[in-house]
């Protein structure tokens, strides 16, 4: 972002709340914030695996939990049913949470949790595949650039210990 939505002119560095933010060179006011995009994440536990999906948009062998957007007046919980349901095809009965990871290079908060599901699996058009990994595959995954599925998994497993 240059410019102000408010006025036009141009934006600048402003140490603002002791953060370094673009702020409007006019004294309209404008400060932008650069809030992170809440993301709701599920590692999704089904027929006594887990389950790990390929984006499209992914190389080949790159495999993560699945996420979305959550939607103006959701939870994070019903948000990542839903994405369970629009992704996979099947119903999550339970979720638990993980954890909550900043993730900058999206600028998102990741809201994670385990999804316990049932069904019949069926991708929607943004999946490639899918692999399931019972506990001790998952827990040796290597999740290689995909480094939050590790510390994910990571910390679910040690939950649960």
């Amino acid at each position: 972002m240059k410019f102000c939505p408010q006025c036009s002119h141009q934006l600048s560095p402003k140490v603002i709340d002791e953060q370094t933010r673009l702020a409007c060179t006019e004294q309209c006011g404008f400060v932008f914030w650069d809030n992170p995009t809440p993301v709701a994440a599920g590692l999704v536990f089904i027929d006594g695996k887990y389950l790990l999906a390929r984006n499209q948009t992914w190389p080949d062998g790159f495999f993560s939990l699945i996420s979305g957007f959550i939607e103006a007046g959701e939870t994070p919980e019903i948000a990542i049913k839903r994405e369970t349901k629009e992704e996979l095809g099947i119903n999550a009965h339970s979720v638990e949470f993980i954890g909550h990871y900043p993730f900058k290079p999206m600028n998102q908060l990741m809201i994670t949790y385990v999804v316990k599901a049932e069904g019949e699996i069926n991708l929607s058009n943004e999946l490639a595949e899918y692999k399931l990994l019972d506990e001790s595959e998952l827990a040796a995954y290597d999740f290689g650039a995909l480094r939050l599925g590790k510390i994910v998994v990571d910390k679910w497993l040690a939950q649960k210990a």
